[in-house]
C-alpha cells in the first residue's frame, strides 16, 4: 500500500504498482481502508465497564488506570486460570505474535491452539508435503488447467483471480469444485458441485482413474515419492461409481475430471480453507495434496499445488515467541474451536481473558455458550480493539488498539513469495497503542525484567527476518521476493521438507499418530449422519461474503450497504419444498441454536446445501443472531481444526415477502 499524507493526515491510499503479484491493485475492503482509520466510531481511549456484561456501556479513563487495574487482576490469580485470546485480525509479526506471546509464555499462561481457520489443511500438507509450501502462484497465469477446490478467489484471492483469468484467455480449462456456485464458479469454465465434506472421496476417484487408465508419471513416483505401490494396493475400491455416490455427483464428472488432470500440463490446484473446515478435513487436504506427485505436475513452475506459501519464509518464531520463557513449565491447552466450553465449563475455571485480534463473540462456533462465557461475571475480560465489536461489549476493560497504518510491522502471506515491511504512515489516532506497546507496558507493571520486553518494535522485525533480509532495506523498498528463482518450480526433483525428502503419500508421522498413514476417505460428522440428516436435512455453509474478512469490515457502514442484510442462498427445489419464496424471512435452526434472515432463492448452492455468507457481527443482525448460532465445536482430525463447514440445519418461513 502507498498512503499518501498532508499534515500529518492520511488523505488517500493506493496498490504499489512496482509489487509484482499485486501490480497496484487492492482489494475492495483495503481500498476504502481509511474510511476504518478515521471511522466516526473507532474507539480512541481506555474505557472501563459500567453496565452490564453485554450492555456495551463504558466510561474512559487513563491509560495508567487501565493497566493498573490489569496488572493487578492478573497477579491476583494463578496463571492457569489465565487466557489470551487473540487471532489473526492483525497477521504481522509483530502485532500477532511476538510480545505478547513473550508476555504469556513468562506468566506460564494457558496457551491457546489457534485451529479457527485452517490448521486441518496446514497438518494435512505438513504430513504429506512437509509444511506449509506450494507452488508459486504468480505462475498461475503460465497453467493450462486450473483447479479452484474449495476457493473463491474473487472474494478472498483477488490478485491470485486476475493470473486466473489470464490463464482462461490463453485457453486454460478452469474447474470450480465447491458445493456453492460462487462468483469465481460463475466465471470458471466448469462447475463441479460435490456435498460439503466430500473432498477426499473426489481425490481419491480420480487417483483410481489415474491409475486404471495410466496417466502416471511414474518417473516422479518412483524417485521423488514414498509410499506410492502401497496406495495403489488402496485405490482399486475408489471407484469412480463410488466417488460419485459418496460426493453427490455424476460417474462421469469424476473420470473427466481425472483425465483433464492426467492430460492437460501445466496443472496447477489452488486448494483453500473451505474445504478443510470438517471432520475430515486434514486427510482430506493431505490426501489431494498427493494429486501433483502422481501426475508430475510438480515439474512446471505453473504446476503443482498451493494451499499457503508461509513455510517458505522461515522467520525466526522462536525469537519473536520465546517459548524458553515458559522455564520447563508445560501450561494446559485451551482449542480455540472449543471456546464455549472452555469459558463455560473447564477446570480449574478461567477467570481472565485478555482478547485481542479477535471477535469470539461473532466469530467463534456454537455461539451461545461463548456468550454465555463472556457474560460470567466472574469472569476478568480485557478487549484491545478498533471498534466495540461484538466480543467488545463484554469487556470489563476496553483498550483501543491502532490500525495497520499506525505502527511497524513485518508481514510473510500465505499467497505469493515476497517479505513485506509495515511502514506507520501517520501517528496513532485517539490514544490507542499497538498491541505490542500494551504488553511491553504490562510486562513492566508485572515485574518481568528480561531483555527481550525491551525490544522496540522495529528490533522484533529485525528477529522475524532471522538476517534473510535487512531491515533497514526492506523498510525503504517495503517488499523483497523471496531468495528464489524466477521460475520457481519447488519440487521438480523432490527436495521437500518431509523426513524423508520426498512427497509422503505414506506418513510416518501420521502412523504415530494412530492414524492410517495412506490417504483414505475421512467423512464429515454431521453432513454424513444420516439419523441426523432426517432431522436437519440441509448442510449449512458460512462462507466469507464478499465485503467482510470474517468479521473484520462488517461493521463499516459502506460494506454493510454492499451487503444488503444477512441472507440464506437456496436451491430452488429446497426452497419450494418448505413453502419458501425469495425474500422470505426465514429461520435457520438445529439442535445448538437458531437465527433469522432473507431467503434467497439463485440456485448457487448445490441441491440440500444452504449457503450464509458470513460473518455478520450480531449486533447488526435482525435477532441479534448470526451463523454461529448454529455451528459446533467439534473438532478436525489434524491439527483441531474447526468444523464450520461440518453442520447441519433446517430451515422454516416466519413472514413472506
Amino acid at each position: 500500500m502507498l498512503v499518501t499524507v498532508e499534515d500529518g493526515v492520511a488523505t488517500s491510499i493506493k496498490g504499489d504498482p512496482a509489487m509484482p503479484f499485486t501490480e497496484g491493485t487492492l482489494c475492495t475492503k483495503v481500498a476504502h481502508y481509511l474510511e476504518r482509520t478515521y471511522s466516526p466510531d473507532r474507539l480512541l481511549y481506555p474505557q472501563k465497564r459500567v453496565g452490564r456484561k453485554g450492555e456495551g456501556k463504558f466510561r474512559r479513563i487513563t491509560w495508567d488506570e487501565a493497566l493498573d487495574e490489569i496488572a493487578a487482576r492478573l497477579k491476583a490469580l494463578p496463571p492457569e486460570e489465565i487466557l489470551p485470546c487473540s487471532y489473526a485480525g492483525t497477521m504481522g509479526m509483530v502485532q500477532y505474535s511476538s510480545m505478547d506471546r513473550r508476555f504469556w509464555h513468562r506468566l506460564g499462561a494457558i496457551q491457546l491452539d489457534r485451529t479457527l481457520c485452517s490448521s486441518a489443511g496446514k497438518f494435512g500438507l505438513k504430513a504429506t508435503l512437509g509444511g506449509s509450501v506450494g507452488m508459486d502462484p504468480e505462475r498461475f497465469d503460465e497453467a493450462k488447467l486450473i483447479i479452484l477446490w474449495g476457493a473463491n478467489p474473487v472474494v478472498s484471492n483477488l490478485h491470485l483471480w486476475s493470473r486466473v483469468q489470464e490463464a482462461k484467455r490463453r485457453g486454460a480449462k478452469v474447474i470450480a469444485i465447491d458445493p456453492y456456485r460462487s462468483l469465481s464458479a460463475e466465471k470458471c469454465t466448469q462447475w463441479i458441485g460435490l456435498m460439503p465434506g466430500t473432498d477426499g472421496a473426489l481425490a481419491l476417484g480420480m487417483m483410481h482413474v489415474l491409475m486404471k487408465e495410466n496417466l502416471l508419471d511414474r518417473d516422479y513416483l518412483a524417485n521423488y515419492t514414498l509410499g506410492w505401490e502401497k496406495l495403489a494396493e488402496r485405490l482399486p475400491q475408489y471407484t469412480p461409481e463410488w466417488a460419485a455416490k459418496t460426493c453427490g455427483i455424476s460417474a462421469g464428472e469424476v473420470v473427466q475430471l481425472a483425465r483433464d488432470y492426467g492430460t492437460i500440463k501445466p496443472a496447477a490446484i489452488r486448494l483453500n480453507y473451505g474445504m478443510q473446515r470438517h471432520a475430515g478435513g486434514g486427510i482430506a487436504a493431505r490426501t489431494i495434496a498427493c494429486l501433483p506427485a502422481l501426475t508430475g505436475a510438480w515439474r512446471d513452475a505453473a504446476g503443482g499445488i498451493v494451499l499457503t506459501t508461509a513455510d517458505f519464509y522461515r522467520f525466526d518464531h522462536a525469537g519473536l515467541e520465546r517459548p524458553d520463557l515458559l522455564g520447563g513449565r508445560k501450561p494446559r491447552i485451551v482449542n480455540q474451536s472449543k471456546l464455549g466450553d472452555a469459558l463455560t465449563s473447564a477446570q480449574p475455571p478461567i477467570r481472565a481473558t485478555i482478547v485481542y485480534n479477535n471477535n469470539p463473540v461473532a466469530v467463534c462456533p456454537d455461539s451461545a455458550k461463548v456468550i454465555a462465557g463472556f457474560s460470567r461475571e466472574d469472569l476478568f475480560t480485557v478487549v484491545m480493539d478498533h471498534f466495540q465489536t461484538d466480543t467488545a461489549d463484554y469487556a470489563d476493560i476496553l483498550l483501543p488498539a491502532t490500525t495497520q497504518l499506525e505502527h511497524h510491522d513485518v508481514h510473510k502471506s500465505y499467497g505469493h513469495l515476497y517479505v513485506l515491511a509495515n511502514n506507520p504512515a501517520i501517528a496513532p489516532v485517539g490514544e490507542s497503542l499497538p498491541n505490542s506497546e500494551v504488553f511491553r507496558r504490562l510486562a513492566q507493571r508485572m515485574g518481568f525484567d528480561d531483555l527481550c520486553f525491551r525490544d522496540s518494535d522495529e528490533d522484533i522485525c529485525r528477529t522475524a527476518l532471522a538476517g534473510k533480509f535487512d531491515w533497514e532495506s526492506l523498510k525503504r523498498s517495503g517488499f523483497e521476493r523471496l531468495p528464489v528463482a524466477g521460475r520457481f518450480a519447488p519440487f521438480a526433483q523432490g527436495g521437500f521438507p518431509t523426513p524423508s525428502g520426498k512427497c509422503e503419500i505414506y506418513s510416518e508421522s501420521l502412523e504415530k499418530q494412530g492414524i492410517d498413514p495412506l490417504p483414505f476417505y475421512n467423512p464429515p460428522a454431521e453432513v454424513d449422519n444420516a439419523e441426523l440428516a432426517k432431522k436437519f436435512p440441509l448442510a449449512f455453509l458460512s462462507p466469507p461474503a464478499r465485503h467482510f474478512l470474517n468479521s473484520s469490515f462488517a461493521n463499516m457502514v459502506r460494506f454493510r450497504e454492499f451487503e444488503k442484510e444477512p441472507h440464506l442462498d437456496m436451491h430452488a427445489e429446497d426452497a419450494a419444498a418448505r413453502g419458501i419464496r425469495d425474500g422470505d424471512e426465514v429461520r435457520v435452526f438445529n439442535d445448538r441454536g437458531s437465527y433469522r434472515v432473507k431467503a434467497r432463492i439463485n440456485g448457487k448452492p448445490r441441491r440440500g446445501v444452504v449457503v450464509a455468507p458470513s460473518v455478520w457481527w450480531k449486533k447488526f443482525s435482525p435477532d441479534g443472531g448470526n451463523a454461529n448460532n448454529v455451528t459446533s465445536q467439534h473438532t478436525a482430525d489434524l491439527g483441531g481444526g474447526a468444523c464450520f463447514y461440518d453442520c447441519r440445519v433446517d430451515v422454516e418461513r416466519i413472514t413472506s415477502a
